[in-house]
């Protein structure tokens, strides 16, 4: 799991991966894909429908005119005198969305049958025999009004179907026409006679997509031999030329399938062309058909009272005869509306036809959207590494704005049909997914980071360190730090009674609680020596009270010592061996140090050096002469002034030539306040000033008072300022004298 974690090349390859599997995915037709596909495209039809030219109107007959005139089917005469008004109304094309595949059963001929066969009846017989047939009459009206179409649809008989007008194209075209068109065997069609008697027949066969909703329709229809028209493109046919002109399919001389935004082919209809694509399909354009404007209701035609309120309405337009009665109502969903009338869909196409209105969605619109997904999606890959999940997520969704803004605009001033959405999908997901890996492999670094320093360095240098691995590099900075050394007293006569073992376990025992106190007092562990340890504040991370931070971990590690002792003091009378008591010895000092990652590019440490390390290193080895457990520098003590601290000697340590004031840590700022300290400090105080003043004897005389004072940490200092004062009582340093130390060891 590490590894997998861990490596940028298997993220690469998972990443290319999904990349690949993205454009392979990106213009297919799987459903999830086209879902996608066909969200955006609906919303953009919604936003921005196809305007009205006012130039086809729909004949309804609906439940007001089956009311009026009777249920439906009309007798033949009955439609046949629709026909005649339309024509009288200056209809110039009468498309009718429906099929009359039988007689008319009520049709004077064809009630005879059901007459009985007697006397009685036989003049009635002879009568109704002298009627017309009304189908026959349908049929002339279709024949004189020159303008009627037929049409036919999917059905359970077979048959041929007349085609009025052939579908003339060149025999490579037609063949692939009659094998990707929409095909259909069965149909259900007017009856031959009124066929034969119309200028027109075409097929209205629609079929929605799989989530039910209408986008595409057939403008060419086959049965594997012949090409039929379309309803919608036989009205088209019959407004914009003679009636007798054929169509002519053709692909364009000038398209090319990479560069073209359009369609291959062509259907040609007088100076119409209309693009259709390699199988006879036609985005619909829709818009909203309006009642009151776009409806007709067929009472109104049939009854001549109405006549000139309608013929505005009629005159010179395209009439689709169609209903949208209750049980009659060929129901169809749209992206604009869930349910229209099924009339409505060849109505659209017939308008969007002549106004030239087209939705192009041609191949080098998926090109434009591969292109988009490999480009951004490498881009994103690539990047992920180098910027922050912030910045890589603002160049995708600025990109994915700009493909979004792009495919409205192409939609709305060229009918361009590029969906944005699966490609814009799988952008942000490469763009999440590389962001993950770059986290994943980050996180990972920084756990080991934190692995291999997290035992060395503060909590707080830790998460910066683990926030920024590249910290792991030489270099540094000077900066003011507070150095702490620490060191276990005669050290060497208790590991002589140890064996390795038992020393490494004592080691550990005294270094870990000291090293905890230094960590939750935001310190920095720099090494380990043994039996010593160095550490330092105010690096890497900044802390103001970095000298009162060292200050309390110095106190905290003398009160730590009591269990630690207990403890090695019941094992060693188990054993049976002397108990010799652990000591520590604390050096504290303040001032500016060069710090950061010094050593070589093979192997380096995040260390302090400077004179103030190397004063704190000294007084450390001074607490065995000064016999208390810590001392602090002159620097140190101007940053805790509220700590309860004493000053001890004024002293050149060995290798400096200035001499430092040394102080020790007797408590913190409660310590301090207690009237016992304050009386003790007083004191203490007039000792260093007689004392430094040369009145060894008065001197003396303090310090027996001082030292009734002295908790236990400070007996052994004031014995040895008393041997030192006797020492200088015998024998005077000198008049120079100035009350300066020289320390002659470490």
């Amino acid at each position: 799991m590490t590894r997998f974690l861990t490596n940028r090349g298997l993220h690469f390859g998972i990443l290319f991966l999904i990349l690949i599997a993205a454009v392979l995915s990106s213009g297919s037709e799987l459903k999830f894909r086209k879902a996608l596909e066909n969200l955006v495209f609906d919303q953009y039809m919604r936003l921005n429908p196809r305007p009205d030219p006012e130039k086809v109107i729909i004949v309804d007959y609906d439940d007001v005119s089956l009311a009026r005139i009777s249920q439906w089917p009309w007798p033949r005469y009955k439609i046949a005198q629709l026909i005649d008004n339309l024509v009288a109304l200056d209809a110039k094309v009468v498309a009718f969305d429906g099929v009359l595949a039988e007689k008319d059963r009520v049709s004077p001929q064809n009630i005879i049958s059901d007459l009985p066969e007697t006397e009685d009846w036989t003049s009635t017989r002879r009568q109704i025999l002298t009627l017309p047939d009304y189908d026959d009459v349908l049929a002339r009206s279709i024949r004189e009004s020159g303008r009627f179409i037929a049409g036919f649809t999917y059905g359970h008989i077979e048959q041929e179907i007349a085609v009025k007008k052939p579908l003339l194209t060149k025999k490579q075209i037609k063949d692939v026409l009659l094998e990707r068109a929409v095909p259909f065997d069965k149909t259900a069609a007017f009856l031959p006679e009124l066929v034969k008697a119309s200028q027109g027949n075409g097929s209205f066969m629609a079929r929605p997509e799989d989530d039910g909703i209408i986008r595409q329709t057939g403008l060419i229809f086959t049965n594997r031999k012949n090409l039929y028209p379309s309803l919608s493109l036989e009205a088209v046919r019959l407004a914009v030329t003679d009636g007798k002109t054929p169509y002519k399919i053709w692909q364009d001389p000038d398209y090319k399938e990479y560069q073209d935004f359009t369609l291959p082919y062509r259907v040609v209809l007088g100076d119409y062309k209309i693009p259709v694509d390699e199988n006879g399909l036609i985005n619909v354009y829709f818009r909203s058909f309006s009642r009151d404007k776009d409806y007709v209701s067929a009472y109104k035609v049939m009854d001549p009272a109405y006549h000139d309120e309608i013929r505005p309405k009629i005159a010179g337009k395209i009439v689709f005869i169609g209903s949208s009665a209750e049980g009659l109502k060929d129901l169809r969903s749209s992206p604009l509306n869930l349910f229209i009338p099924g009339v409505e869909v060849h109505a659209n196409v017939t308008e969007q036809i002549l106004e030239g209105k087209y939705l192009y969605r041609s191949y080098i619109n998926k090109i434009i959207e591969v292109s988009f997904i490999f480009i951004m999606g490498l881009a994103m890959i690539l990047l992920a590494p180098f910027i922050g999940m912030g910045s890589l997520i603002f160049i995708a969704v600025l990109a994915i704005s700009g493909l979004f803004y792009g495919s409205w605009w192409a939609y709305v001033t060229m009918g361009l049909l590029l969906d944005p959405v699966y490609a814009s999908g799988a952008v942000m997901i490469l763009t999440f997914v590389s962001s993950l890996f770059t986290y994943l492999r980050s996180e990972m670094e920084r756990k080991q980071v934190r692995e291999a320093f997290g035992l060395y360095v503060s909590p707080t240098f830790m998460e910066e360190l683990a926030a920024n691995p590249d910290k792991l590099k030489l270099g540094g900075e000077v900066k003011e730090l507070t150095v702490m050394f620490t060191d276990i007293r005669s050290f060497t006569t208790i590991s002589e009674a140890l064996s390795p073992e038992q020393l490494i376990q004592l080691m550990n025992d005294f270094l870990t609680p000291m090293s905890d106190l230094v960590m939750s007092n935001r310190g920095t562990i720099d090494k380990y020596m043994g039996d010593a340890m160095m550490a330092f504040w105010n690096a890497p991370l900044d802390d103001p009270d970095h000298a009162r931070h060292a200050c309390q971990a110095a106190l905290g590690m003398n009160k730590a010592l009591y269990p630690i002792n207990d403890q090695v003091k019941k094992q060693c009378e188990a054993e049976g061996r002397p108990f010799v008591p652990l000591n520590a010895g604390i050096g504290i000092n303040t001032g500016p140090c060069s710090v950061g990652n010094m050593g070589s590019k093979q192997r380096f440490a995040y260390s302090a050096l400077g004179d103030a390390v190397n004063l704190a290193s000294r007084l450390e080895g001074q607490t065995k002469s000064y016999g208390v457990n810590i001392l602090i520098g002159e620097d140190t003590a101007k940053y805790v002034q509220d700590f309860a601290w004493l000053e001890l000697d004024l002293v050149q340590v060995k290798g400096k030539i200035e001499p430092a004031r040394i102080y020790t840590l007797v408590g913190t700022e409660r310590v301090a306040k207690k009237p016992a300290f304050k009386s003790w400090k007083a004191a203490h105080d007039e000792l260093l000033e007689v004392y430094r003043a040369g009145d060894f004897a008065m001197a003396e005389e303090i310090l027996l008072q001082v030292k009734e004072f002295a908790t236990l940490d400070l007996v052994d200092y004031y014995v040895m300022m008393m041997t030192r004062i006797e020492r200088f009582r015998k024998q005077h340093p000198g008049p120079d004298w100035n009350g300066v130390y020289v320390a002659t060891s470490k």
